[in-house]
C-alpha cells in the first residue's frame, strides 16, 4: 500500500483561485457581448455630419426623428401635438430647459423646422441640434 505524504488532521491552507478565474472570464465575456448591444441607440438615425460640432449637456428633452417619418420623444413615439404639451410641461419645471433635437440626414428641412417651431412655441429658449462629426 502506498501512504500519504501530509497529515490527514491538518487543514488545507491553499485557496485554489482557478475557478474563481474562470468565473470572472465568463462574467468579462458576457460584458464585452452584451456591452455593444447596450451602447447601440434603440433608434436608428442617420445624423447629418457637421466640422463645427460642439457637445451639449444632457437633457430631459430629446426629440428624435428617423427617415421613416416617425417622430420619438425622449425614446418613446409622439407627435407634433405630444411634443408641444410636453414641452410647455417640462419648462414649467424646468425654465433652463435645452432641447435636443435628433433628425436623420434624409428628413425633410421643413418637417424640422416644424419641431423647432413646436419647442419654441412652448417655451423652451435653447435647442441643440443633434450631428455627427465629420470623419
Amino acid at each position: 500500500m502506498a501512504s500519504k505524504l501530509s497529515n490527514e488532521d491538518e487543514p488545507i491552507a491553499d485557496i485554489n483561485i482557478t475557478p474563481f478565474v474562470d468565473i470572472i472570464l465568463v462574467v468579462l465575456i458576457i460584458f464585452m457581448l452584451a456591452t455593444p448591444v447596450l451602447m447601440n441607440p434603440g433608434i436608428n438615425v442617420n445624423l447629418p455630419e457637421a466640422a463645427s460640432g460642439e457637445s451639449t449637456n444632457p437633457t430631459q428633452f430629446n426629440v428624435t426623428m428617423t427617415s421613416d417619418g416617425k417622430i420619438f420623444l425622449n425614446g418613446e413615439v409622439a407627435d407634433q401635438a405630444k411634443i408641444s404639451s410636453e414641452a410647455a410641461k417640462s419648462v414649467r419645471q424646468d425654465p433652463n430647459l435645452q432641447a435636443i433635437i435628433s433628425a436623420d440626414k434624409d428628413v425633410p428641412h421643413g418637417q424640422v423646422i416644424g419641431i423647432i417651431d413646436k419647442v419654441k412655441s412652448a417655451g423652451i429658449k435653447k435647442f441643440a441640434i443633434s450631428t455627427q462629426g465629420s470623419k
